[in-house]
């Protein structure tokens, strides 16, 4: 390989960026496209609370115009570098409703040196529909919800299609100013808040309630906020009706803004979570809401993805594995080789429904393409150094609870068995991925010649909670490393209360 190959710099033209003026923050993301893959290499974001500025004429002050274009400056530097063809500028809901917002948009474009086109609120939805089916997980019909600073978008889809987009007039930050005034947090203004948000949401019910989705994923926000407590606090689910109330009389003891202390609950998200978490819990209650996972994009992404018309969206998932792989060295064919075991044993197992609503299918299948991630760094605790890896890299096509999941069963692939990570799952969904890691683990063990067509057809059967694996007559006795390993592996695996028998 040459010098010059070494060090020469990747092409202007990979590089795109997406700058969204909300309501509440603006925010700045660029990324780095090489080999079909989108890299994030930098994003920027600043509470401006713009919403904030907006008077009883609908007009904003000065003040909340300045936060605005000095935030725009430090944009402006790094949106230099970019190919002015391959960035995106939107504004939201504050600026489609400012009537003295040609103001403010006359300076900011100035300072940027790119046109802002002011979205409506249908294709604000839109947007944060698509980049929520670029970055995370769609199985069928999906509803996605964006609680913004001044407008909150409600979108179902399917694959990368939105079914039905609804804007609806309410934000975390004009609801705040509106209900939680001097920032006092009582059951009163709560109770008043949720009236509000219930007369908005009761407008789309109907027609929402016509979609039969099966998942339904929140956008940034107060859904992020929720999920960063929850994590805080040693909770490993998705969020759930009664975590919003529990949350919501936590507001109500604390009694103001200044006393608001929740472990997980960031300072800068702070000011504006009660009135996020009031639109938040209506949501729950008028759609039926049971439980909502994280996405893992929003507007930005879907500005990005929409410029990007020559990656193939369809991919998503397979295009992160590829991507894992190709950066940590995995060897391709080793991984091809445990996943296909892992799945012939799983297509034997008696299939219910929450093994369907997770996709532990497809947990599975990427728990096992990258369970040498870890040899990246070393051999000896290959799993932890894997479940270090994927606590700290993005996973496009999956959601949090996925991404979690495919860690601890990387974690937990080798080696003596530790079920304390499965102990912060709720207890129908630690009971699945719990049955995965036996999977795993035997396909780990049966692949560890690194052989291709060595394997016999093996039948699985299940006794409650006991599995037990059938080889032909004479071929363990034929392949005594492997068998000594399977007996290996059924006594970890007794050691924590899981029966497996080899026959």
């Amino acid at each position: 390989m040459s010098n010059e190959t070494l060090t020469s710099s990747p092409l202007p033209e990979q590089y795109y960026a997406a700058v969204d003026l909300g309501s509440n923050s603006f925010h700045l993301v660029i990324v780095r496209v090489t080999h079909g893959c989108v890299h994030i290499v930098g994003k920027v974001k600043q509470k401006v609370r713009l919403a904030a500025g907006l008077d009883q004429d609908l007009r904003l002050d000065e003040l909340s115009m300045e936060r605005g274009w000095k935030c725009l400056e430090t944009f402006a530097e790094r949106l230099q570098d970019i190919p002015p063809a391959n960035i995106r500028i939107v504004a939201t809901a504050t600026l489609r409703l400012a009537r003295n917002a040609s103001t403010f948009l006359a300076k900011a474009e100035g300072i940027l040196g790119h046109a802002i086109d002011v979205i409506s609120g249908e294709e604000e939805a839109r947007q944060i529909y698509l980049g929520v089916a670029y970055t995370s997980a769609n199985q069928g019909n999906s509803l996605v919800i964006d609680i913004g600073g001044a407008s909150t978008e409600v979108i179902v889809g399917k694959d990368f299609s939105p079914l039905k987009l609804a804007s609806l007039d309410m934000g975390c930050v004009t609801f705040m100013e509106r209900y939680f005034k001097q920032g006092k947090l009582s059951r009163q203004n709560f109770d008043t808040a949720i009236a509000a948000a219930r007369a908005q949401v009761k407008q789309i019910v109907a027609d929402y309630k016509t979609f039969r989705w099966r998942q339904c994923l929140g956008a940034s926000g107060t859904p992020q906020a929720v999920t960063e407590i929850m994590v805080a606090q040693g909770i490993n689910d998705n969020i759930r009706l009664s975590y919003l109330q529990d949350l919501m009389q936590q507001c109500v003891e604390h009694g103001s803004l200044d006393e608001l202390n929740i472990e997980g609950l960031t300072e800068a998200r702070r000011s504006v979570f009660p009135s996020g978490l009031a639109i938040l819990l209506v949501l729950f209650e008028e759609l039926g809401i049971e439980q909502m996972q994280i996405s893992g994009g929003a507007l930005r992404e879907g500005l990005i993805y929409g410029m990007l018309e020559n990656i193939h969206h369809h991919d998503i998932r397979l295009q992160t594995l590829e991507s894992l792989i190709l950066r940590f060295h995995i060897e391709e064919e080793q991984a091809h080789r445990v996943a296909e075991t892992a799945l012939a044993l799983y297509r034997q197992l008696p299939q219910s429904e929450l093994f369907c609503q997770m996709d532990a299918e497809g947990i599975l299948l990427a728990a096992a393409k990258l369970h040498e991630i870890g040899l990246h760094i070393d051999y000896k605790l290959s799993h932890r150094h894997g479940s270090y890896i994927l606590s700290h890299v993005t996973m496009p096509g999956y959601n949090k609870l996925q991404r979690d999941s495919v860690r601890d069963l990387i974690l937990s692939h080798r080696q003596d068995i530790d079920l304390q990570p499965f102990s912060l799952y709720q207890e129908e969904v630690a009971s699945v991925l719990k049955m995965l890691c036996r999977l795993l683990r035997i396909a780990y063990v049966l692949s560890i010649r690194r052989k291709n067509n060595l394997l016999p057809a093996i039948e699985l059967e299940m006794d409650g909670d006991g599995i037990t694996l059938r080889f032909p007559d004479g071929w363990l006795k034929s392949h005594p490393l492997l068998d000594a390993e399977l007996a290996n592996e059924r006594w970890l695996q007794h050691r924590v209360g899981w029966a497996l028998e080899i026959k």
